[in-house]
């Protein structure tokens, strides 16, 4: 098989000596290495592999080079290989520019010159690149087929399931030649779509998410019926509950609706991370934490609808849609919030066509010369206009209130203000959606009446909703659906109606004993990444005491 190639480019020649001889010393085995003096010469080596069919795991560039920066080499250099993991090679003067860059190109990191010793400095920073490398794979995206339409709902919510649990797939339209040729190879017409084909072949035909999560080799199924912990939501609140759990000792499973991630996952890039200085994507973010839950043994089921929870004697029972269920000792309810309805005329209508909640990043290359519009003035609603700016002609910010500052973060108001085609219309808000067989035109209300503009998309990131029907009767919530736990459930020093126990509920624990809830479910928590997975990993040691009393 053909080595996978380390790049490296960089316009000192000692430096340039200097970095591929590291390299080869420790990667030479496994990995061929390739330097170059120049950007230019680093993309026509790229493109001769690219001819050859040469998978390229790694690129390294240095930062300031004449004629075309290093910035500008790993954006033209990602057209070419977008999976190979990238880093900036920069002195210290530039690391404060190198970083503003850096939100240019999604790069895995910097580092800085001079890195001796590489065994501290170089290699923990390659041996990440190349260990993200394999786990995406540089596989051939051939081997899962969608075949859709453009403008269609469920074609839309069928890639955009794929595409969050990291199930790479080719898709064709049933307006191009191999998309016909597909769907009568699969004995379909046009009303099956979206038509899904497995590696083995198997045609599936307007398919649900657990249909395709089992044919594309997800975890569907339990491996047991009991279990010490059941985690439900794969959020960050979620992943940290499973990792911290299944480090611990537990017997855990996670289950998760959709896919790992909840609306961090979604983010294109979050800046405010601790351990992160250079940002890093909510996919990378949530793909670590599934890895890192899965290495120390827990159970993670994709695709399964959480509809019940029952309190049986000791046992604590998850019922999914199916019917079927799962108990177990204690469960940690980490379902976090889902973006509001939009309620303007026409918006439901469109959904999945044109108008989208979230991301929704597989969309991005349609966005390719749009002008693009995104309601929401928090930090989710920001992060998604940086992303799509890169993409669109323009991104149009529209804000209920009259300020950002008061919803979003102060280094991402400086982000949107530095981005040239970036808009930010405040007092504004969505009267109306209108098109046809997919979103072109949007009715926009402000004080001054309103206006009508030409659009193919809308992002929508307003508001926080729960999605507690299903615990109603089962735990006390308040009125927005958010669950009440520890000191927030006494009122007048009572413990809440049905409390069994011979104490005051945990910190983080519902009105029933043994549920415990983490992250934005929970009624008065921080909404943000890091207190949720805080919290995640804190719920563990509750369940820990929880258990200790029985």
């Amino acid at each position: 098989m053909t080595k996978p190639v380390l790049l490296t480019v960089d316009d000192d020649p000692g430096v340039s000596r200097a970095v591929a001889r590291d390299l080869r010393r420790r990667y030479g085995e496994a990995h061929r290495v390739v330097r170059a003096s120049s950007g230019q010469e680093a993309l026509d080596a790229l493109k001769e592999l690219k001819l050859r069919g040469d998978p390229v795991a790694a690129m390294l560039a240095d930062y300031r080079m004449p004629e075309m920066n290093g910035i500008e080499f790993l954006e033209q250099a990602m057209d070419l290989f977008p999976r190979a993991r990238r880093a900036l090679l920069t002195a210290y003067a530039d690391t404060d520019a190198a970083i503003q860059a850096i939100n240019l190109v999604d790069v895995d990191h910097y580092l800085l010159k001079p890195w001796d010793p590489p065994e501290e400095k170089l290699y923990p920073v390659v041996d990440a690149l190349i260990e993200t490398w394999r786990s995406a794979g540089e596989t051939v995206v051939e081997e899962i087929k969608i075949v859709g339409h453009r403008w269609s709902a469920p074609t839309f919510a069928a890639r955009e399931f794929l595409a969050r649990n990291a199930v790479p797939y080719r898709y064709y339209t049933i307006d191009e030649p191999e998309g016909q040729r597909l769907l009568n190879a699969a004995a379909a017409d046009p009303a099956d779509i979206p038509v899904v084909i497995t590696t083995e072949g198997q045609a599936l035909l307007s398919p649900t998410d657990a249909e395709i999560a089992g044919a594309v080799g997800l975890t569907v199924n339990p491996a047991t019926d009991f279990y010490d912990l059941i985690v439900v939501g794969g959020g960050p609140a979620g992943l940290g509950s499973a990792v911290y759990g299944a480090s611990e000792g537990l017997r855990t499973v996670l289950v998760e609706r959709q896919a790992a991630g909840g609306q961090a996952g979604q983010s294109s890039r979050i800046e405010n991370y601790l351990g992160f200085p250079d940002g890093v994507s909510g996919a990378q973010l949530t793909d670590r934490a599934r890895r890192q839950a899965i290495k120390f043994g827990a159970e993670m089921l994709a695709a399964r609808d959480v509809t019940a929870l029952e309190v049986r004697g000791s046992a604590r029972t998850v019922r999914f849609g199916d019917g079927s269920s799962i108990a177990a000792h204690a469960v940690i309810l980490a379902t976090g919030v889902s973006y509001r309805n939009l309620g303007a005329p026409g918006i439901a209508e469109l959904a999945g066509r044109g108008v989208f909640y979230g991301s929704a990043t597989t969309e991005a290359p349609e966005c390719a010369g749009r002008d693009v519009y995104v309601v929401g003035g928090a930090n989710s609603a920001g992060q998604a206009a940086v992303f799509f700016s890169r993409h669109a002609r323009t991104v149009t910010l529209l804000v209920r209130g009259d300020s950002l500052r008061a919803s979003m973060s102060h280094y991402l108001i400086q982000q949107l203000e530095g981005i040239d085609n970036i808009a930010v219309r405040t007092g504004t808000s969505v009267g109306a959606a209108m098109g046809a067989d997919h979103l072109e035109q949007l009715r926009l209300d402000h004080a001054d009446g309103s206006d009508t503009v030409d659009t193919s998309h809308l992002f929508i990131f307003i508001g926080a909703a729960p999605r507690t029907e299903w615990l109603d009767g089962v735990v006390q919530r308040d009125e927005r659906g958010f669950v009440w736990t520890g000191p927030d459930l006494l009122v007048d020093g009572r413990r809440p109606a049905g409390w069994t126990l011979d104490r005051d509920p945990f910190y983080l624990e519902s009105s029933v004993p043994g549920v415990f809830v983490a992250g934005d479910v929970r009624a008065q928590s921080v909404k943000r990444v890091a207190s949720a997975v805080g919290e995640g990993a804190m719920a563990v040691t509750l369940v820990h005491r929880y258990l200790e009393e029985r």
